[in-house]
C-alpha cells in the first residue's frame, strides 16, 4: 500500500483540550486525505507478520498464566478468598481476552499482515473463539467504516433521529432509566446486535450477522457467512463437551464470565468511539466519507490502553486508515493532530463518568434551529 511522506499544508488551528464539550467543526475540511496521509511516516503503514504474532503471543502468554493460575489454585483457597479471586481472574482474563479480540478486529481490517489468507485464517480462529461470527461482523464492519456518520448507511450505533424516539424513552430519561439501559447495553448489547441488528442500520426485513441470506450480506459474501457460523457452533460444541467434562460452573468461571467481560467491553468502547456531544451526523445531504470518518473521538483508557492494543486513543487514526496496525497507531495519530486541529477530537474525561454522561447527554440527534445546514445533526436530551 502507499507510504506517507512530508506534510505540505500548514497545520489547522487545534482545538482546546480543555474543552472536549465544544463542538468539531462540520464544514468541509480544508485538507484531503491524501494530505493527512503525507504528514505521517511511511513505516506506519508497514504490517510486519512477526510484529503482529509476537502481540498475540504474549497475549496468549497472559491468557494461559491466568487460566493456569485459576484452574490450579482458586479452588485451593477458603471460600471468601475464592470469591475475590475469581473476581480478579474475571477482570483480568476479560482485559487480555478483549486484546485479542482486537487483533482479530485488526485481521478484518487486513491490519495484521500483507498476506490477506493468514489475516482471515487468524481473524477466524481467534474471534470464532471468541463466539464471534469472523466474517460476518468482517463485512458489516467494513460498511461501518464506510460510511461513519451517515445516519442512512452506517451499521452500528446509528442515533435515533427525535422524531423517531419510541414512547419509552421519556420514561428512561432519569438516572434510573438510564442505569438499566445502560446494564442492558453492556451485557446483552453485543449478543442482540449480532442476532438481532440492535443499535444497528434500519433494514427493510430481518438482519442477522448468522443468516447469509440476510440483508447484510452479498451474493459474493454467502459462502464466508456460513463458515464463520460452522465457526461459532464448532466453539459452541467444545463448550459443550467441556460443560459435560467439567461442569456447567467451570464454563461459566473459566470462559462464560470473561467473554462477558470482552463484550461489554466491546460495546463500550465503540459507544463511546461514536457517541459524544461533540460529534455531527450527517444526512445522506451532507454526508461524505471524510467528514464521517472524522466524527470519532479518541479516549483515554488509562492503562487499557496498552492492553487494548491502543485501540481506545489511536480510533481517529484508525478511521482514517485502518489498514494500519495498531504498534504504529500512536505515531500516526501525533503526526496527523497538527493537520486536523480542531477536527480532532480527545476526550480525557474517565470512561465511567464518559458513559454515564453521553447516556443522559446522547439521547438522540436533530439539526440546531435556524441552522441552514439541516443535513447536519446534533445530539440532545430534550424530550
Amino acid at each position: 500500500m502507499g507510504a506517507g511522506g512530508r506534510m505540505t499544508i500548514p497545520p489547522t488551528p487545534m482545538k482546546s483540550e480543555s474543552d472536549p464539550l465544544k463542538r468539531v467543526p462540520s464544514s468541509k475540511p480544508p485538507f484531503t486525505l491524501s494530505q493527512i496521509k503525507k504528514a505521517i511516516p511511511p513505516h506506519c503503514f508497514q504490517r510486519s507478520v512477526l510484529r503482529s504474532f509476537s502481540y498475540l503471543v504474549y497475549d496468549f502468554i497472559l491468557v494461559s498464566l491466568f487460566y493456569y493460575v485459576a484452574t490450579n489454585y482458586i479452588h485451593q483457597l477458603p471460600r471468601p478468598l475464592s470469591y475475590v479471586a475469581w473476581t480478579v481472574y474475571w477482570a483480568f482474563q476479560g482485559c487480555v481476552l478483549t486484546g485479542v479480540w482486537v487483533i482479530a478486529h485488526e485481521c478484518g481490517h487486513h491490519a495484521f499482515s500483507d498476506y490477506q489468507w493468514l489475516d482471515d485464517t487468524v481473524g477466524l480462529v481467534l474471534h470464532s473463539s471468541l463466539l464471534v461470527p469472523y466474517f460476518s461482523w468482517k463485512y458489516s464492519h467494513r460498511r461501518h467504516h464506510s460510511n461513519t456518520g451517515s445516519l442512512e448507511r452506517d451499521e452500528v450505533f446509528v442515533p435515533k433521529q427525535k422524531s423517531s424516539l419510541r414512547w419509552w424513552a421519556k420514561y428512561l430519561n432519569n438516572p434510573p432509566g438510564r442505569f438499566v439501559t445502560i446494564t442492558i447495553q453492556l451485557t446483552l448489547g453485543w449478543p442482540l446486535y449480532l442476532a438481532f441488528n440492535v443499535a444497528g442500520r434500519p433494514y427493510d426485513r430481518y438482519a442477522c450477522h448468522y443468516n447469509p441470506y440476510g440483508p447484510i450480506y452479498n451474493d459474493r459474501e454467502r459462502l464466508q457467512i456460513y463458515i464463520s457460523d460452522a465457526g461459532v457452533l464448532a466453539v459452541t460444541y467444545g463448550l459443550y463437551r467441556l460443560w459435560l467434562a467439567k461442569g456447567f460452573a467451570w464454563v461459566v468461571c473459566v470462559y462464560g464470565v470473561p467473554l462477558m467481560i470482552v463484550n461489554a467491553f466491546l460495546v463500550m468502547i465503540t459507544y463511546l468511539q461514536h457517541t459524544h456531544p461533540s460529534l455531527p451526523h450527517y444526512d445522506s445531504t451532507e454526508w461524505d466519507w471524510l467528514r464521517g470518518a472524522l466524527s470519532t473521538i479518541d479516549r483515554d483508557y488509562g492503562i487499557l490502553n496498552k492492553v487494548f492494543h491502543n485501540i481506545t486513543d489511536t480510533h481517529v487514526a484508525h478511521h482514517l486508515f485502518s489498514t494500519m496496525p495498531h504498534y504504529h497507531a500512536m505515531t500516526a495519530t501525533k503526526a496527523i493532530k497538527p493537520i486536523l486541529g480542531e477536527y480532532y477530537q480527545f476526550d480525557g474525561t474517565p470512561v465511567y463518568k464518559a458513559l454515564w454522561r453521553e447516556a443522559k447527554e446522547c439521547m438522540y440527534v436533530e439539526p440546531d434551529e435556524g441552522d441552514q445546514n439541516k443535513g447536519v445533526f446534533w445530539y440532545g436530551n430534550k424530550i
